[in-house]
């Protein structure tokens, strides 16, 4: 590998310094260094360690590139059209994707609304949250017959929490993971954790696949909800073990913490899809019976009551959270969450105060992959509209960064730092960190560089 200098670039709040790196690692920063071999002027921007998004699905991302998006879509009429347009631009017989879908702008969608929207192609609706598909009658026909899964509802063409399920079924192949590695280089991403429960074996080769090839060029580390075995040549780090909570079907405690038992007999940490206070209630009582330990984590933390974070403190665990939930969907939390509960919704300042490690996240797709808009979000707690939600758990411009600095290991630890023998994981920006820092935004990243290989370059 190429040496490569980063000249007239702002480190730790000091301008005016080079970064030597050379074999994917720093080995020099500081002031007038040698001037051999390749170089990239900072012109004064910050040079940061790249970002982490603790929280994402690649292949729901990748799919979503070659989908409707249905997130700005308010009403029936709306969505009749944007599905119109795309089966104009589709062959009939072929499918349509599309996902974002919510019932409070839509309704409630069901096959037969489907039919009349595309009566001419197979087409499936997911929800915002991932966990339902809504199917037309054509789709439905070409899914076949017979070995259906608990969560199908035929009648109303709506799936449940089915998705391995669903996609052996149809048979497609997996959507192209270049544009998702770009979009994210774009974004100043050098790690991401991929926290899909469905998570196998072949799909985690896949990934793998990816990652060698280069189009996923960013540092991997993958949940699962069962085995997974890291490769000899590192192109993934294996993640906690996932649980994925639904309030409507709770597991009883004895199931919970037999799972937690079975993650620890694989030697790793626990990581809890936890959006509502029941299933964070249950996650608790869970992790006192089993024991906690470091690494062991709430994924969103949807709601959490503010008595709760002592006990969250005292079992130790993490919470991984999505500020640009409060950006994105504020407006619908405004409009349906009693005000009293408002101040629950994704904290963030006041576990931190009390303790909690808290990472940032995007929950890619079913929010923007954009870590810059979460970093705005944590610090301002507004909504699209400007109104501003749980103004208490508004963090500072650093913390907000720090959401994603920390290992991928250890989100909400300390954050990562440039420092001679680090991997050369970098962001470098076009300002000064203070400048960018004002008004965050992925516009300010001018290339992201992942063991010393540029992974993307504004010029």
């Amino acid at each position: 590998m190429t040496a490569l200098t980063l000249r007239d670039v702002e480190v730790g709040g000091r301008g005016g310094l080079d970064v030597r790196i050379e074999a994917g690692r720093i080995v020099a920063i500081g002031p007038g260094l040698p001037r051999d071999g390749d170089a990239l002027d900072g012109c004064g921007g910050a040079l940061i360690p790249g970002l982490c998004d603790h929280h994402i699905h690649l292949l729901g991302l990748a799919a979503q590139l070659q989908s409707v998006v249905l997130d700005d879509v308010t009403s029936l009429a709306g969505f009749t059209e944007r599905i119109a347009a795309a089966a104009a631009r589709t062959a009939a017989g072929d499918w349509i994707r599309a996902g974002g879908y919510h019932e409070a702008g839509l309704g409630e969608l069901t096959r037969e609304v489907l039919d009349r929207v595309a009566p001419n192609h197979p087409l499936r609706v997911q929800h915002r949250t991932g966990a339902l598909w809504v199917l037309n009658s054509r789709a439905l026909a070409a899914l076949g017959e017979g070995d259906d899964p608990p969560g199908l509802d035929r009648a109303q063409g709506r799936l449940w929490r089915s998705d391995v399920w669903l996609r052996a079924r149809i048979g497609a192949e997996p959507p192209p993971l270049a544009p998702v590695g770009a979009m994210l280089a774009r974004f100043g991403l050098t790690h991401v954790t991929d926290a899909s429960i469905t998570t196998d074996p072949e799909t985690a080769g896949l990934l793998a696949a990816a990652h060698r090839r280069g189009d996923l060029p960013q540092r991997l580390t993958l949940m699962s909800g069962g085995l997974l075995e890291a490769p000899a040549d590192g192109a993934f780090a294996v993640g906690p073990c996932k649980v994925l909570l639904d309030d409507h079907a709770l597991p009883d405690l004895e199931d919970f913490t037999w799972r937690i038992g079975a993650a620890r007999r694989q030697g790793r940490s626990v990581a809890v899809h936890c959006v509502t206070a029941g299933e964070l209630a249950l996650t608790m009582a869970a992790f006192e019976a089993a024991g906690s330990r470091p690494g062991d984590r709430v994924e969103h933390g949807g709601v959490i009551p503010a008595a709760a974070t002592w006990s969250l403190k005292a079992l130790g665990l993490t919470v991984v959270t999505q500020p640009a939930f409060i950006r994105e969907r504020g407006d619908r939390y405004a409009r349906e969450v009693d005000p009293a509960d408002l101040g629950d919704l994704y904290r963030c300042a006041s576990l931190i105060v009390a303790g909690v490690p808290v990472g940032g996240s995007s929950d890619a797709p079913y929010a923007s992959p954009d870590p810059w808009v979460g970093v705005a979000a944590a610090m301002d707690r507004r909504a699209r509209s400007g109104a501003v939600l749980g103004s208490r758990e508004a963090v500072g411009a650093e913390l907000a960064l720090g959401l994603y600095l920390g290992a991928p290991d250890t989100p909400g630890g300390p954050a990562r730092q440039l420092a001679v023998g680090a991997p050369a994981d970098l962001c470098l920006l076009e300002r000064p960190l203070c400048d960018v820092l004002a008004a965050p935004s992925s516009d300010w990243v001018r290339a992201t560089l992942v063991g010393g290989r540029i992974a993307y370059r504004s010029d």
